[in-house]
């Protein structure tokens, strides 16, 4: 039994948690002292998007888990949804600490990347650097300043499930099924699946060359073995998230990521995503260069050149003002890569380094699935840059094509490298400095070093033109050679900022080995230079002038077109914002919006913005413009129930639409087609308030009739149920103005449950008999309410589990 020692056991850890605080306090420093916050362009938009769900909980302590607030209407799942039974929130409360969010997810990073590499075997002085580097990567950094804060703690957990698996695979079963459970868990729960596809992607490679392994030493029933109980921590993660996932996976079919119902050329069109918009943003081949050298393709597309650029110099020979000058020079068009913008992602000069003394050094068990993880990760970041693997991977892959900017998988690599690289580090602090480790350490100085050193002098002879340049055009050769000679620079500067930094840790290493730093000073140099490093480059991205003084709900201030259009007592009607709608969701925040701001909205409500949305809308402006006022034309808009357009945020920038067709309204037509291209294409002629298009082929539909006098009116309004009241001498067809989505809304007439109808390509539609009726919408779907309960079933065994694996190795410690 081994004794417990808690200098050894206890105290590193505990001072890793301290470091690891301290970095996160001094990062956030103007939220934590200054009382600042981080604007968030993606968490605004959310705000917005989310402020209709948001005050129904409020208000009756039930969820909404559908809004009208965005794109006419759409399921809540991905956007503001809560789940009773979900302990992981807490437990996930606790690992940051208390933390305000979003200051606790890179100390959750930091945590997790740390356990990572105990279980890897490196010891925890080491894991201290190789936990700072992994958390402050300014992949994570730029997300989180954009906002993409479910993105960012997704990453943060990869580092606990990849300790499970191979803690699992390595003779700590029990450990490796509670870290693979919880980790996993943790990590569905802020519902990001492209970094869970990612991580599943790096687990199926390492689980790869596990069975290799096994096959070769006949091990293969132990491997069986493993592989049962990591299906079993699975299975538990994916209970833990039951309802969540059930949910999704319902939505995802009618979503943009589902099989569109559309034919191009008479073939129905696959599921997922088109490639142009899955591929938009691509890297270029050398720029994962950016891993080793932050600026060799310029930063940025709005890069801060500071003084004495080029591009300074030239401004003032031409005379231009002093604030000219600096807007000019503080957002600078620096990038010169493939994309039409960046995100720079800089793993870091040291543990890219080290990840090359890695590859020397290690055994071939590890650095086989390192290097294939690595380079798989580099391939598909380019996208459609290397056609003729990635569009493969794209159609037959199952699942790839569901997720766009293929850059995010970059990931791979710097978690790889991460833990390749001071696993690297902890092998040659364990083993004899001898003349064959020494010869490979001086290899792998010379690789990084003189890559960055050649780099640092070549750095004038690159064109330095990207594709940001074709916006540039029209400006002068003066400003585009200046520019191109900042570019330079900023490369040259960054390859000797790199250089600097494999010397001092090789340095520091060298000297250690050659006993001439004591191991704790060694130790200390190492942390700090990885520190100096990553911190370093992520405040370029996230430094003060990133903060603001906390807006409070004053960012959310009622404009005086706001309080106009909120002087209508109708509870249900829908407002254009003229500009930019379908990537706003701030109008959403106050009004049912027409437009909105959402990765994975309706694709037939896609559909229609493209073929009949947006062309209504150009016309719609270009009246205006010309001073008409005359909406009849605008049969989509007008049975979305648009009722005010507004155009800016002054009162007499809204602009009533009397045209709108209301909340229902009883037609007297209906066309009949047999298929969604029909439908879509009918639409574009459609006289929406006396005639409505049905697809035959999906619905049935009785003989209706048609009453002049007939009226169908809301009388309650709730985001999950609507009351209506109709009166009618005739059997008729009405349609109502809310999205159809057939999963989950249940619509009775007078108490007795009918179906739903869709009409309009996007609406609902009923058969409606004679007489006077009350007809309610309720949206009561399985998906959340089942799943609601297995979600707390599984949480509990989950918590069961972790406490049973503390309880165990307590009693062996003790």
């Amino acid at each position: 039994m081994k004794k417990f020692d808690l200098k050894k056991d206890i105290l590193p850890h505990l001072i890793a948690v301290l470091v690891f605080l301290i970095v996160t306090v001094v990062f956030y420093a103007p939220v934590f002292f200054d009382n600042k916050e981080l604007p968030q362009h993606d968490i605004t938009q959310w705000e917005g998007s989310a402020q209709e769900l948001t005050s129904f909980r409020d208000q009756t302590g039930e969820e909404g888990l559908w809004t009208n607030s965005m794109f006419g209407g759409m399921p809540g799942y991905l956007i503001n949804v809560e789940f009773s039974g979900e302990l992981t929130k807490d437990i996930h409360q606790v690992l940051s600490l208390f933390l305000p969010h979003p200051t606790g997810i890179i100390l959750i990073a930091f945590l997790s990347c740390y356990i990572m590499l105990l279980v890897f075997g490196v010891r925890p002085w080491i894991a201290i650097a190789g936990a700072l580097a992994f958390g402050l990567t300014s992949f994570n950094i730029i997300s989180i300043g954009a906002g993409h804060n479910s993105k960012v703690t997704a990453v943060a957990y990869m580092p606990l499930v990849i300790a499970g698996v191979y803690a699992a695979f390595h003779q700590k079963r029990l450990m490796g099924f509670v870290l693979t459970a919880l980790g996993l868990a943790l990590q569905l729960r802020v519902n990001h699946l492209q970094i869970t596809y990612y991580l599943m992607l790096m687990v199926l490679v390492f689980g790869l060359f596990q069975l290799i392994q096994s096959v070769k030493e006949k091990t293969l029933p132990e491997f069986a073995k493993t592989v049962g109980l990591l299906l079993v921590a699975v299975l538990i993660a994916v209970g833990a998230n039951f309802g969540r996932l059930w949910t999704i996976m319902e939505y995802s079919p009618y979503s943009m990521r589902g099989k569109s119902e559309l034919t191009v050329d008479g073939v129905n069109e696959k599921s997922g995503l088109e490639k142009d918009y899955a591929f938009q943003y691509s890297n270029g081949i050398m720029e994962p260069l950016v891993l080793f050298i932050p600026n060799f393709f310029g930063g940025t597309a709005q890069e801060d050149l500071g003084k004495n650029s080029n591009l300074e110099q030239a401004l003032k020979k031409q005379g231009a003002s002093r604030q000219q000058i600096q807007q000019s020079v503080q957002a600078a068009p620096a990038y010169w890569g493939d994309q039409p913008l960046t995100a720079p992602y800089y793993a870091g000069a040291i543990v890219v380094f080290l990840f090359v003394l890695s590859l020397l050094v290690l055994d071939r068990k590890y650095t086989r699935w390192v290097a294939v993880l690595v380079i798989l990760s580099i391939v598909l970041s380019w996208g459609d840059n290397f056609e003729t693997f990635n569009y493969l991977i794209f159609d037959y892959l199952p699942g790839y094509n569901k997720f766009r900017s293929v850059t995010f998988v970059i990931i791979i690599a710097i978690l790889t490298m991460v833990l390749s690289g001071f696993m690297g580090l902890e092998k040659v602090l364990s083993e004899e400095w001898d003349q064959a480790m020494q010869k490979k350490f001086i290899l792998s100085v010379a690789i990084a070093g003189g890559f960055a050193l050649l780099a640092a002098l070549l750095a004038g002879m690159g064109s330095y033109r990207g594709a940001i340049d074709e916006r540039l055009a029209s400006y002068p050769a003066w400003y585009l050679e200046a520019l191109r000679a900042d570019r330079a620079s900023l490369l040259r500067v960054d390859a000797f900022r790199t250089l600097f930094f494999v010397i001092a840790a090789a340095a520091v290493i060298w000297l250690s080995q050659k006993q001439k730093l004591s191991k704790g000073l060694a130790y200390g140099l190492i942390i700090a230079l990885v520190l100096i490093d990553m911190f370093g480059v992520a405040k370029r991205y996230l430094n003060g002038d990133s903060f603001a003084r906390k807006a409070g709900k004053g960012e959310w201030a009622m404009s005086e077109a706001d309080k106009r259009i909120l002087q209508d007592s109708d509870p249900d009607y829908r407002v254009l914002n003229l500009m930019n709608p379908f990537n706003d969701a701030k109008t959403s925040y106050y009004h049912k919006s027409i437009g909105g701001y959402h990765g994975a909205k309706m694709r037939r409500y896609q559909d229609l913005v493209e073929t009949s949305l947006s062309p209504e809308l150009s016309q719609v402006i270009q009246d205006l413009q010309a001073g008409k006022f005359n909406f009849e034309q605008a049969q989509v808009l007008n049975m979305l129930n648009t009722k005010y357009f507004k155009a800016g945020e002054e009162a007499r920038a809204v602009i009533p639409n009397p045209a709108a067709n209301g909340n229902a309204w009883f037609v007297k037509e209906v066309v009949e087609v047999n298929n969604a291209d029909d439908e879509l294409m009918t639409m574009m002629s459609l006289e929406t308030k006396t005639e409505a298009v049905v697809d035959m082929a999906k619905f049935e539909l009785g003989t209706i009739a048609y009453d002049s006098a007939a009226q169908v009116m809301l009388t309650a309004y709730a985001p999950n149920r609507l009351v209506y009241q109709s009166s009618s001498r005739a059997d008729g067809l009405a349609v109502f103005s809310e999205i159809y989505y057939p999963v989950g809304w249940a619509a009775t007439i007078d108490g007795e449950e009918v179906s739903i109808l869709r009409a309009n390509y996007v609406l609902r539609a009923l058969e409606v008999p004679a007489g006077t009726h009350e007809i309610i919408f309720e949206f009561k779907p399985e998906s959340y309410y089942t799943g609601n309960t297995i979600t707390w079933i599984f949480n509990v065994l989950l918590v069961i589990g972790c406490l049973a694996f503390v309880g165990v190795s307590f009693r062996e410690e003790k």
